[in-house]
């Protein structure tokens, strides 16, 4: 009879849990059984690694052959456990030293021909072993720079099963042919699921041409939704931008995310870790580095939004923009159920999607701009414009945006249409993103200095207690704000937010303390009514 073990790691979302891949070899008829809750994918396994163990040069044994996968209640998905099963069954048969493979923690799947295949979630599967004390990782080669981004783990990157062998046999290691002959490598296909990608919206539509960046520049007038969406990025509050056709709130959202800052290393971690598992993690790019950008097309279902999907649950577009920018355009198109299901991540930072085969905690901190047309032909705020929806049809259009929704946006913003001296560059160029990235970053470092000591790095996140208790605002600033409050035209969560875009806007003014007229930007930003707050370029 003989024993090993190896270990590999089972994803439950972006969470990773280390599994022993234990095989026993007993006399008996020769047969295979593989036991602990794996999935169809994992079933066929049994075939794969069969064939890539003969192919590699080493026999298989004709024994009964039983491999456990423990803890066995964990659900078990995907092929990155071929190459754990692999060599843990080489060990029970001895041409492996069980005790070299005991503690090393193996990812990968195993082409027919031995070839070690790339897989999705290699990084949060690394961080679960290092968390767990493993210090050892086996990886695809292709991976390898993905692995070696979590500190203090040793990883191995390997191109095929003979390979590895020979690495921990101590033998010579042969060299495995690579495919120049300039076509699209066949073995890179499972890091990236078809689909996604540049159709999941995760790149703005205007940057995909012939290598033009997206600059704030570009876009003619309109000061004040300039303005809020430097706010949103110094502070991160979600945007609201409501207009007719053509006045450009596609182009200001798709420009913010190259606004934001750049990624903190734990940021950056955390975001890769979310593409890693969906699949959409460009080879050769192992980290993002840069707010990623999401705009979902308004049939978008609430599982695809949220998560969901056969089996245990896969990031969803709040996930995929975490830490980034999740742009709804043509907001009250989505259905309602979609929409309202944004409430909670909005508020919690976090999306808990519950199905029959578990429930998984997602990360799904973004920043949310929705862009509305007024009415269903987009003339109805237009003077003369000759709109000829009824009253009743323009009501329900905008009510689509429910009010607990609503009153989650922070910035809500009437872009008017572009007039001909902007539009033919007569009234000068705007700012362009990096000017106004520059100011959002002195503000963000700002806020941080404040915020030092606390658990929140941005204005938006911190609790409306903590504003009015260790953070209040200028004697007498909160006047306005307290009238529209007993007035019902401002909730006491609206009155929260108010306190946070005024500390934004006084971040962005170099200021110690929010002051009245920030008090009246921050009204104004949210309510839409007129106050005579200086809100042109420049002004705060």
């Amino acid at each position: 009879m003989g024993y090993a073990r190896a270990c590999s790691v089972a994803l439950v979302g972006v969470e990773g849990v280390v599994v022993e891949v234990q095989a026993d070899l007993e006399p008996g008829v020769a047969a295979f059984t593989l036991v602990g809750l794996p999935d169809k994918s994992l079933i066929e396994s049994r075939d794969r690694v069969r064939a890539a163990v003969v192919n590699s040069g080493a026999e298989w044994p004709q024994k009964k052959l039983t491999v456990g996968l423990s803890p066995a209640s964990v659900p078990k998905s995907g092929s990155g456990f071929d190459l754990a099963v692999a060599c843990a069954v080489l060990g029970a048969a001895e041409r492996l030293d069980p005790a070299a493979i005991a503690d090393v923690v193996m990812i990968g799947e195993l082409g027919l021909d031995g070839r070690v295949r790339p897989v999705r979630g290699v990084l949060p599967a690394v961080l679960a072993a290092a968390e767990a004390g493993y210090q050892q990782v086996v990886v695809p080669e292709q991976t390898a720079g993905e692995a070696a981004l979590v500190p203090g783990i040793s990883v191995l990157g390997v191109r095929s099963l003979r390979q590895l062998i020979a690495i921990l046999c101590d033998e010579p290691v042969p060299d495995e042919p690579v495919d120049d002959r300039g076509r699209p490598d066949a073995v890179l296909a499972g890091l990236m699921v078809p689909g996604t990608g540049l159709g999941a919206g995760l790149v703005p539509a205007s940057s995909r041409g012939e290598g033009h960046t997206p600059d704030l520049a570009d876009v003619a007038g309109q000061p004040r939704p300039r303005k809020a969406l430097e706010v949103a990025a110094a502070g991160g509050h979600h945007l609201l931008f409501s207009g007719p056709p053509g006045a450009g709130k596609t182009m200001l959202a798709e420009r913010l995310s190259a606004v934001l800052p750049p990624l903190t290393r734990q940021e950056s971690l955390e975001v890769t870790a979310v593409h890693s598992v969906a699949g959409i993690l460009p080879p050769g790019e192992p980290l993002v580095s840069r707010a990623p950008y999401c705009a979902p097309h308004h049939s978008a279902t609430m599982q695809s939004l949220v998560g969901g999907g056969n089996g245990m649950p896969r990031p969803g577009a709040v996930s995929l923009a975490h830490r980034g920018v999740l742009f709804l355009d043509e907001a009250p198109e989505f259905s309602g159920k979609a929409l309202d299901a944004l409430r909670q991540p909005l508020e919690s930072g976090h999306v808990v999607v519950a199905r029959a085969a578990g429930v998984v905690r997602l990360p799904a901190r973004f920043l949310l701009v929705l862009a509305a047309n007024p009415c269903p032909c987009g003339r109805h705020s237009l003077t003369g414009a000759g709109c000829e929806c009824p009253p009743s049809v323009v009501r329900r259009y905008q009510s689509r945006l429910s009010g607990p929704l609503l009153d989650r946006v922070d910035l809500r913003v009437e872009v008017e249409p572009v007039d001909r001296a902007d539009l033919l560059e007569q009234g000068g160029r705007g700012e362009s993103t990096a000017v106004v990235a520059a100011r959002v970053r002195e503000a963000r470092a700002r806020a941080a200095e404040r915020l030092a000591g606390m658990p929140w790095t941005t204005n938006s996140e911190v609790p409306g207690h903590e504003l009015r208790t260790r953070l209040p605002a200028a004697p007498g600033a909160l006047a306005a704000a307290e009238r529209d409050l007993e007035r019902g035209t401002l909730t006491a969560r609206g009155l929260d937010r108010v306190l946070r875009v005024a500390w934004t806007v006084a971040d962005l003014r170099g200021a110690p303390r929010p002051e009245a007229q920030d008090i009246a930007v921050a009204l104004e930003l949210r309510t839409g009514i007129q106050r005579g707050a200086p809100m042109e370029t420049g002004a705060l």
